[in-house]
């Protein structure tokens, strides 16, 4: 069985090599909504229905034991459904009980877990922080909620960015320097001591971040915080990681699917991961 990946775009691949790089002896298989991108912008319920479909087809279609959603604003916005609706719906489905969600999903043994709350807990050691993100991401008030649980006297800025999804997928970091000097200034102006990148798009503009921030600013990038916390939670799980495929070689298998093939995102599967791994066409 595979480790799924999800995004609603290309940004997710940052985080899926961070994964491979550490992981490289699973097979997985990345899925990115680059026809629907970006979520930033959706109601709930759409950002919930977009995920569900990118589920079905990868518990269905894929044969995944776990999926990684690799986008803030779905973590923020449907996550806690997916695990307290969706999943559930889905072991009754098993059952006989219910034809809401396909048979052979696989019900609660399968595992949805998102970036946003391993990121929170990384912010959580720092006390002023600031966190760039998605309109939906900020309205969500999720990484306020999830690092307060974990250091209530912290302070947190928000700002959303919501140019910066679109230039990440047209791979336009020259032109990003500009907006991201206006997205960063009210953020810069409350002395944070660290910064969060809260979508997985932002890690392709770090570089130009770091020119624009102190260098005493800690950047919480999720390629950096992630794959770790994944390794970790096998170890936590066996009974996950044991479903799980691995090539004798120590180097597994990499599926890119997305719902449109755009240039940037040949490009950086390509880059990436190779000429084997080039992303292929599929609809929802």
């Amino acid at each position: 069985m595979k480790i799924g990946i999800f995004d609603s775009g290309l940004g997710g691949l940052i985080v899926a090599r961070a994964i491979r790089k550490l992981m490289p002896e699973y097979d997985y298989v990345y899925l990115g909504d680059t026809k629907r991108v970006p979520y930033g912008n959706r109601s709930h319920d759409t950002v919930y229905e977009f995920t569900c479909e990118a589920l079905d087809y990868l518990f269905e279609k894929e044969n995944c034991a776990i999926v990684i959603i690799a986008c803030n604003t779905a973590s923020a916005r449907a996550l806690a459904r997916i695990q307290k609706e969706y999943l559930p719906a889905v072991a009754l489905a098993k059952e006989g009980l219910s034809k809401k969600f396909p048979t052979s999903a696989g019900g609660s043994n399968k595992k949805v877990l998102g970036v946003l709350i391993p990121s929170a807990e990384e912010c959580a050691k720092y006390n002023r922080v600031g966190v760039l993100a998605t309109r939906g991401t900020v309205s969500s008030e999720s990484f306020p909620k999830e690092i307060k649980k974990l250091n209530w006297g912290a302070k947190i800025f928000q700002n959303s960015a919501p140019l910066l999804v679109p230039l990440a997928e047209e791979g336009e970091t020259a032109l990003a320097k500009e907006f991201l000097k206006k997205y960063l200034k009210p953020l810069l102006a409350e002395n944070i001591d660290a910064l969060a990148l809260g979508c997985t798009h932002y890690p392709i503009f770090k570089k130009e971040i770091k020119r624009l921030i102190p260098k005493d600013v800690r950047i919480i990038s999720q390629d950096e915080i992630i794959p770790k916390k994944l390794k970790d939670y096998f170890a936590r799980h066996p009974e996950i990681e044991k479903k799980l495929s691995k090539n004798k070689r120590k180097i597994g298998t990499t599926k890119i699917l997305v719902t449109d093939i755009t240039k940037s995102v040949a490009e950086l599967s390509k880059k990436w991961f190779g000429d084997n791994a080039l992303p292929k066409a599929m609809n929802l």
